[in-house]
């Protein structure tokens, strides 16, 4: 950070960087947090014993209620309904019980939550020109005292935002739709480790962020870690955007994207925590390892993850799995099987019988006979509606037809004790034929049940057959395969709200028109970094403003143009391999670090001898370092040259904390490290077109301090030695 960019600041620490324990404001902080931090913990105490006991106490209760009730379904109208009225009152009486017990156990979480660290951070608010100042402390979770005061504020509550604003001075914040100004008269910063009080920080204007640049100066995690303390104004003008239907955020490297998304679902969650759950929110990340870097950042913030999937995850879980994935499929294929839909029509041998194990339920001409009959809707979301009626129907009369036949009528007559109780609940001997004819229907019922989940998910129809007709291709893509399903059926996911796509410019158009046709109802956050699209073929931000001003009606922008994760040194450089239509802030958070090392080598043995050289040094180092080879190839050939002394990582592995992993740059996207090698940073890898410019910006800014650039031959043009 350059020194005009420095300001005065107290923070409880001398000049010798020891903490002042004279220090005033530190004593009456250190008070105050010993003071929470009790009341947290006798909270947390009662809470927990009335759990405990309270379980007790409610099944006694629940007893004595339910002995009280007298069942009389028989006698006099008003007897009935005093029965009904006193099983209602129970149930009220359970529900009410329940709530409380949910209420009490989301409580407890937060206290646990919040007796790692209480608060991180404390605002002075004047709300009113004739009201004395109040101080609002903010943390990972809220919590009142028993006069329902709030103790400390929630992090993603409205007046929490003054603090983000990063505004000494007027500022305000949004509540109910309203702004209220506010005069911001203090912005204490706190870093605090259970009751103890380690330092504070105060800043008289908004130039240093002092947690943010200790977060920084650690070392690489092998998980990410949650920024709520240190989100950036910038970053939270994202988190706390309007709910609007699609928002694209374009950001530099290391700029927190991820972070940001993340703390954006915990602001959902808890901004719509009455009628938001997790399981409505989906996240697709770039792959598997990337999953498992972010997954505590959620729990951490007492929230629980949303539903994560790969582009391949989701393809296989809509039942389009063991095809191409569709990540080169042109959009005009997605465009021409729309455009076809009007004049399609359907003949048998589009059709399938529908079948459970060896039995046959619906031959293939019945099948078209439901087919046949509504054709004349044309193929569509109606049709397949009432054909899907007309199927279940014949179904059920086909298992009604079989329920007569006396073979399996015998059948089910010989199912042991534990078939008869697991089919009907109970041991059955029944006395006539209808009675086994009966009984004969409900366990065929359930033994061809699957037929009906075959039916709802089209499996009568061969929609490959289909599409490679309608596209006249030899084999059709997963996207194209997904998207004529949803053109024939109009059913994607309903249920959800939320669908978060980061690293979203590696997804091709096609990709991004099926998820936006899916997840139609759902409101987008898409973040991603132009300068990082390694792979030819995927989606501009124009187009995918485009498409989603088309699907979803409108299309908000936020840009990111501050890197947090790299040194100045290691910012420039890549940096330096794009340009910017904006200016980016290159010196506003870090301190200057090491230079990047670039080494060209003659030949072979001297290239392998300076890796090596390299990876063994980087074993006695503190943190994680990665070298990030351009391709599987690469992997597998550098593997074999350092035998074990890289830790090689493959789509489903986990980051280690510490050493050196050696990894695609595919796999290297969405992550970051302490030291990065890049080992073929040669003219032949790394040519100076507008791709590998991207690829290269991409490997170079994994690196948090460290950079290294080994060339076999030829440097790279994209850089200068």
């Amino acid at each position: 950070m350059s020194d005009t960019n420095k300001v005065q600041l107290d923070t409880g620490v001398d000049a010798a960087g020891t903490i002042d324990e004279q220090d005033p404001v530190l004593i009456e902080e250190q008070a105050h947090l010993d003071k929470i931090y009790a009341k947290l913990s006798a909270m947390r105490d009662e809470l927990a014993a009335e759990l405990e006991h309270g379980h007790e106490g409610a099944a006694a209760d629940l007893r004595a209620l339910s002995d009280e009730i007298r069942p009389d379904f028989g006698g006099a109208a008003d007897e009935v309904m005093e029965t009904l009225a006193a099983i209602e009152t129970l149930n009220s009486v359970i529900d009410a019980y329940n709530q409380y017990h949910d209420f009490s156990v989301d409580k407890l979480r937060r206290l646990l939550l919040l007796l790692r660290q209480p608060y991180f951070a404390k605002v002075r608010l004047k709300m009113a020109p004739d009201r004395p100042a109040r101080d609002v402390y903010i943390g990972a979770a809220g919590m009142t005292d028993e006069r329902s005061r709030p103790l400390i504020v929630d992090w993603r509550n409205p007046v929490a935002e003054t603090y983000y604003n990063q505004e000494n001075g007027q500022t305000s914040y949004t509540v109910n739709g309203r702004t209220r100004t506010v005069e911001l008269e203090l912005r204490r910063q706190f870093d605090i480790t259970r009751n103890h009080l380690n330092t504070y920080f105060d800043t008289t204007i908004a130039i240093e962020d002092s947690l943010l640049l200790g977060a920084l100066r650690r070392h690489h995690s092998e998980k990410l870690k949650d920024i709520t303390a240190t989100i950036q104004r910038e970053q939270n003008e994202v988190v706390r955007h309007e709910d609007v239907p699609a928002l694209l955020v374009n950001g530099i490297a290391g700029s927190g994207k991820t972070s940001v998304m993340l703390q954006r679902i915990a602001f959902l969650l808890y901004r719509e925590r009455e009628t938001l759950s997790p399981s409505q929110v989906h996240l697709f990340g770039p792959n598997a390892v990337f999953e498992h870097y972010i997954d505590n950042v959620l729990p951490s913030m007492g929230e629980a993850n949303p539903q994560v999937y790969t582009w391949r995850d989701f393809c296989e879980a809509q039942g389009a799995g063991g095809r191409d994935l569709g990540v080169d499929t042109d959009p005009a294929s997605l465009e021409a099987l729309e455009a076809g839909m009007g004049s399609l029509f359907l003949t048998v041998s589009d059709l399938r019988e529908i079948r459970v194990g060896d039995t046959v339920l619906l031959k293939a001409n019945q099948v078209e006979g439901a087919v046949d009959k509504y054709a004349r809707f044309g193929v569509g979301p109606r049709f397949c509606a009432l054909v899907t009626d007309d199927l279940h129907d014949r179904v059920n009369r086909r298992i009604a037809s079989m329920s007569k036949d006396e073979e399996l009528q015998e059948e089910m007559l010989g199912l042991d004790v534990d078939d008869q109780v697991r089919f009907f609940g109970e041991t059955v001997s029944p006395e006539n034929e209808q009675e086994t004819a009966s009984l004969t229907r409900r366990w065929l019922e359930q033994r061809f049940a699957a037929a009906h989940d075959e039916i709802d998910r089209l499996a009568w129809l061969r929609l490959d057959r289909v599409a490679m007709r309608m596209l006249n291709k030899p084999s059709v893509s997963a996207s194209e395969w997904l998207y004529l399903r949803l053109l024939i059926t109009g059913r994607g996911d309903t249920d959800a709200r939320y669908v978060m796509i980061d690293e979203v410019q590696d997804y091709t158009t096609a990709q991004l028109m099926v998820l936006a046709r899916h997840f139609s109802r759902a409101h987008f956050l898409m973040l991603g970094d132009e300068h990082q699209a390694i792979r030819e073929g995927t989606a501009s931000f124009a187009q995918i403003r485009e498409l989603f001003c088309r699907t979803h009606g409108s299309v908000d922008e936020c840009r990111l143009l501050t890197s947090y994760r790299s040194s100045p040194e290691i910012t420039a450089l890549f940096s330096g391999l794009v340009e910017h239509d904006e200016p980016v802030k290159l010196a506003s958070v870090h301190r200057s670090g090491v230079a990047p090392h670039i080494e060209v080598l003659p030949d072979r043995d001297a290239f392998l001898a300076a890796l090596r050289e390299r990876v063994a040094a980087a074993h006695d180092a503190e943190g994680l370092t990665a070298v990030v080879a351009a391709d599987d190839g690469a992997v597998s050939w550098l593997a074999k040259q350092l035998g074990g002394a890289a830790d090689v990582i493959k789509n489903d592995r986990e980051l280690p904390a510490t050493g050196v992993v050696l990894m695609s740059l595919r796999l290297a996207k969405g992550l970051e490290f302490d030291h990065v090698i890049i080992p073929d940073a040669s003219a032949e890898t790394y040519p100076d077109t507008p791709l590998a410019r991207r690829r290269l910006y991409t490997a170079v800014s994994r690196a948090m301090h460290e950079v290294t650039l080994l060339a076999q031959g030829e440097l790279t043009p994209l850089v200068s030695a």
